[in-house]
């Protein structure tokens, strides 16, 4: 490389990472954290773990607790099935009254699965690990800070691909270049630790990099994406489906129902309708899906009739779709509003579906 070429290269890697070092480090630091976060979370709060193992209990068995502790909350449930017969049963109630105007802050709840006794109820951001999750994912500052951290992934991509452009040998050194060796000295032995952990972690970094602006910059992420492959439009649910004062289906009935669609596959959530008569939402873990606690094959059900209004079956995408699931396994457009767009959340949010 020609020296004026290197000097320019070697300006634009030294303040790439001069201008955004600490915001990588923060980011590598909360995420690699994050990867642990039920454990965490387990371990910081010793009431929500399970004693012995159950089987879980009966979405309607849920419900049925759910409303003798909070008769007042007449929104709808997410229930989130254990993910093993250790872990608790995990629920959430979006947009409680004592949150209002903090942007997305469900009321969690974990219940123990044989006793359905309530061992925790917290609000989004009160507690450790989904501060920590703000920090990484927000910086907690809302959608500014969500902007920052998407486009901080691509300053990343852009220091990676200079610090290679820098580092690239010539044919004869490769194998040279390539040795995992230390140089004696402090600056020279930094400088081969930063080289040799670029080189070798690089492919690592730029996945992390890359997915990871996707999931902070979704409407960028699709347009691009669609640019490629058509991307299925979002099933968006209507509500006043009951009319009032008429019988509501129950929730195992319409597990029943929804499991018609796909018998093979493994019951992970329920959304129910709440007074405001939503469709009764359904997800399975199907075989070859990319995450079994975000699982993309889904059912609607009308809480009044019964009746199928839509099916999302992951593998019937376009490949825009299933390049998407394997992204996240939520990777959707954030609403302008979370009040009136964040039904379901699965389907309208980011965020929502991504704890």
């Amino acid at each position: 490389m020609r020296a004026a070429a290197r000097r320019r290269w070697l300006n634009v890697h030294l303040w790439l990472g001069l201008v955004a070092g600490l915001l990588f480090a923060l980011l590598g630091l909360t995420g690699s954290v994050l990867v642990f976060y039920p454990e965490l979370d387990g371990l910081l709060n010793p009431a929500i773990r399970v004693a012995r193992p159950a089987t879980p209990p009966s979405p309607d068995a849920v419900l049925a607790r759910l409303r003798e502790l909070h008769p007042e909350r007449t929104g709808p449930w997410r229930i989130e099935l254990p993910l093993g017969p250790q872990r608790p049963l995990m629920v959430r109630y979006y947009n409680p009254p004592e949150t209002a105007g903090r942007g997305f802050a469900p009321l969690m709840l974990t219940l123990d699965p044989s006793t359905l006794e309530e061992t925790s109820r917290r609000f989004w951001g009160d507690y450790a690990v989904t501060w920590l999750y703000d920090l990484h994912y927000t910086l907690l500052l809302g959608q500014a800070g969500k902007d920052v951290v998407g486009y901080g992934g691509l300053v990343l991509l852009a220091s990676l691909l200079s610090g290679v452009v820098l580092w690239w040998p010539s044919r004869a050194r490769l194998a040279a270049a390539l040795k995992p060796q230390l140089r004696p000295g402090v600056v020279r032995c930094t400088y081969d630790l930063h080289v040799l952990s670029g080189v070798y972690g690089g492919i690592v970094l730029a996945v992390l990099a890359f997915t990871g602006s996707m999931l902070g910059l979704p409407e960028l992420a699709r347009g691009g994406v669609e640019a490629f492959s058509p991307l299925t439009p979002f099933y968006r649910a209507p509500a006043g489906l009951v009319e009032e004062g008429a019988p509501i289906l129950s929730l195992d009935a319409a597990v029943s129902i929804a499991r018609r669609e796909f018998p093979q596959g493994e019951l992970r959530w329920v959304e129910t309708p709440g007074a405001a008569g939503r469709p009764i939402s359904v997800r399975f873990h199907t075989p070859g899906e990319p995450g079994r606690r975000f699982p993309r094959a889904q059912v609607w059900i009308d809480p009044s009739s019964g009746a199928v209004l839509q099916v999302r079956e992951p593998r019937a995408g376009s490949a825009g779709d299933g390049f998407m699931a394997w992204m996240h396994p939520c990777t959707t457009v954030r609403p302008s509003a979370w009040p009136a767009a964040c039904w379901p959340a699965s389907q309208a949010c980011c965020r929502p579906c991504c704890w």
